[in-house]
């Protein structure tokens, strides 16, 4: 069953079709700190990245995701670039989880809504 859901699904890791070209034709370049890894071909015009675990677009770091898209040739690997003082780290999409914002008066939330300083306007 498993190998099945490998030939025709995307969402549990790697299809068989992604693991043969990786195979045949990918070129490992490295590996964040999520253990998502990196390849390209040869020539380097293509790249891709085989998850470790979820298949979520949002968990390659912006690092990455720059060399993914031609931004800058190097991989972080490499030519590691150099981030800002103030720059927080970078975080995956948090929809769906239990960490996801929740603003006040939201039933996930738990606070009240927040007092409406105003009237809503009613037709006559």
């Amino acid at each position: 069953m498993k190998f099945l859901l490998r030939l025709v699904t995307w969402w549990n890791g790697q299809t068989l079709g992604t693991q043969l070209y990786t195979w045949r034709r990918g070129t490992r370049v490295g590996e964040d700190e999520q253990g998502n890894i990196y390849y390209q071909n040869k020539d380097g015009v293509r790249r891709w990245v085989i998850y470790n675990g979820e298949v979520e677009a949002s968990r390659v770091s912006p690092d990455w995701h720059g060399w993914l898209h031609h931004t800058w040739p190097h991989p972080p690997s490499e030519k590691p670039l150099k981030h800002k003082p103030w720059e927080a780290p970078h975080q995956p999409n948090l929809t769906g989880t239990a960490a996801a914002y929740a603003p006040a008066g939201s039933i996930r939330s738990g606070s009240p809504a927040p007092k409406r300083d105003y009237e809503a306007w009613e037709p006559k």
